[in-house]
């Protein structure tokens, strides 16, 4: 699975929160949905209801209550519940992820000029897949990161009219992150 290829399609990605925001997502064109809930109970059956959508389920290993920061979590997530990926803030879950040939999706919060100046070696020690920067709504910062790194870039947060994920694509991101249901159907 070519991750660029797909963004390069579907540059929009559904990040849904709950049942509802999931039942929203699968009447959207969004062919990634960013798993931003759920439990270690129940993460299973949400991704398969993603996948049975013919959607790619990529779980935020942050959000899944009861689950470590441990890359034994990651293997759970990719073999026992079937996910296609994971994002994470974590470098060694998504340095695992990538491990085992699965989606594997860093996400930065770039605050200040530290954050972006650290992001190259956050980069090479956790080997992404592609990078998720927060806040999405930094043109500027955007073109600055796809400057530097070789991997898609994945604009994501505070995004929350269409002209922000025109501006975020304009500027060089692959694909923008939202859960605001209006704009997956932008």
């Amino acid at each position: 699975m070519n991750l660029a290829e797909i963004l390069e399609d579907f540059p929009m990605i559904a990040a849904v929160r709950s049942d509802e925001d999931l039942q929203e997502c699968f009447k959207t064109h969004c062919k990634i949905i960013f798993i931003l809930y759920g439990t270690i109970c129940n993460i299973t059956e949400i991704v398969k209801k993603v996948k049975a959508h013919g959607k790619i389920a990529i779980v935020h290993m942050d959000f899944v209550s009861g689950m470590t920061i441990k890359d034994i979590s990651v293997e759970f997530i990719l073999k026992n519940a079937d996910a296609d990926g994971i994002v994470s803030t974590k470098p060694n879950l998504v340095k695992e992820a990538h491990k085992q040939g699965f989606i594997a999706i860093q996400r930065t919060f770039l605050v200040d000029s530290i954050a972006l100046s650290s992001l190259e070696k956050q980069i090479e020690l956790s080997s992404p897949s592609a990078v998720e920067i927060m806040p999405g709504i930094m043109p500027d910062i955007i073109k600055k990161v796809k400057g530097m790194i070789d991997i898609p870039v994945i604009s994501g947060g505070l995004l929350s009219e269409k002209k922000h994920v025109i501006t975020a694509l304009s500027a060089g991101a692959d694909a923008v992150s939202t859960t605001n249901h209006a704009l997956w159907y932008a």
